[in-house]
């Protein structure tokens, strides 16, 4: 189904998508997503940290960071001091101090951006974020349901050549009514929601469905100097270059994905804070077995996880925060061009945003999961789903 790469113990979060999809959540989720949940946010944040100050601090022996929540501090972070000057950067640059609204600055972003002293002023010179919950909800509805769409269309598609074989007709020479390519469809579709509805196993076909890029860092780096980085990887014994993929047109950038072995021992020597704590007593947890929850969680876990490091010079690094590929922008280009959008990649979406919402929410037992994706409901029932999830009234409750 979807497997984390980021995460500890993945497979267990990819049996209860597994499960939650065929309606069968148990009693027991409700500890368990919480844990999976929260306890990786914090094992993230806590070996994304050390592997980030590990890279800035030797590409840039003075440096220093600042937490942040939201994208607007990351973008004027950018542009404050820049490192070179030409046209190009100086229109961006103009363009969005004079109209900072435009540029998405009130986005959500947990992250930390780092500087480092250049001519006395702070000098951007990377970030790290841990992708939101929300967006790694949509993210794995995604893949998903792009998988289930190639699963309909091959169906469909058997459903054509049967009805060439019975015209005695080559496939290729069917011509097929936009009508019956509808009919075709939508009979492959009822037939997955069969399959579901009945526990039959609908995914299992396609090989695993990997999000490598939870954690991830963002490194401004001239052309010149980006061999730097690759050689440095090179020299960490707890880390290894799995992949490396080059974009070229709009956006310029190099990925690579990395095989990270956190030092867990290290990461464990720091009790948990307030915000977990106070979390994890809500649910019935002292603050003493959540720090024992936690310890046995990490050294339980896989040794190895994948993070993203994504490095270009700073040119277009503007690019990709106010200028011709903004990020925000391609992410609403991603949700136009999905394909399938019928009810049941809505309730696909629905379920895997409920399932990574629940551990932040007061509710400590799971029943009857609300959503089951072979039914049909409209975006308004999500909506009150979401606001018994938090105790928001609904809308009538003055009456």
């Amino acid at each position: 189904m979807i497997t984390i790469n980021s995460f500890l113990h993945r497979d267990v979060l990819n049996d209860i998508i597994r499960r939650w999809m065929y309606d069968e959540a148990r009693p027991s989720d409700a500890d368990l997503i919480t844990r999976l949940v929260h306890f990786n946010h914090v094992y993230v944040s806590r070996y994304l940290d050390f592997f980030a100050v590990r890279i800035f601090r030797e590409l840039h022996p003075q440096f220093f960071s600042q937490t942040v929540q939201l994208k607007g501090d990351l973008k004027d972070a950018l542009v404050e001091d820049p490192p070179c000057r030409n046209e190009r950067i100086d229109e961006l640059i103009l363009d969005y101090r004079q109209n900072p609204g435009r540029f998405y600055r009130e986005t959500p972003f947990h992250g930390t951006i780092y500087f480092t002293r250049r001519n006395g002023f702070a000098a951007y010179i990377g970030s790290s974020r841990i992708k939101r919950a929300r967006r790694l909800a949509e993210k794995s509805a995604r893949r998903i349901i792009d998988r289930i769409f190639d699963k309909i269309k091959r169906h469909a598609d058997t459903l054509a050549d049967e009805r060439a074989r019975l015209l005695g007709i080559p496939r290729e020479r069917l011509l097929t009514a936009p009508a019956d390519m509808t009919e075709e469809f939508l009979i492959a579709e009822k037939r997955l929601l069969d399959d579901l509805r009945e526990k039959r196993p609908i995914v299992g076909d396609g090989g695993i469905l990997a999000i490598n890029d939870v954690a991830g860092v963002k490194v401004v780096l001239e052309a010149s100097e980006q061999r730097k980085l690759i050689e440095l990887l090179g020299r960490f014994p707890d880390c290894e270059i799995v992949e490396e993929e080059r974009h070229d047109g709009r956006y310029n950038a190099t990925n690579l994905i990395i095989r990270f072995r956190p030092p867990r021992e290290e990461i464990l020597v720091r009790p948990l804070g307030p915000g977990i704590l106070n979390v994890m007593q809500g649910r019935g947890f002292s603050p003493g077995e959540t720090n024992q929850s936690f310890a046995e969680f990490v050294r339980s876990g896989e040794e190895a996880v994948l993070l993203e490091i994504i490095f270009s010079n700073y040119q277009e690094m503007l690019e990709s925060e106010i200028g011709r590929c903004i990020h925000e922008d391609r992410i609403i280009e991603q949700r136009l061009r999905q394909q399938y959008r019928g009810p049941l990649a809505r309730n696909i979406e629905y379920l895997l945003e409920y399932l990574f919402s629940f551990p932040s929410s007061h509710q400590r037992e799971l029943g009857e999961l609300p959503i089951k994706i072979w039914n049909r409901y409209l975006p308004d029932y999500f909506d009150e789903i979401l606001k018994q999830l938090f105790h928001i009234p609904p809308d009538n409750f003055l009456e």
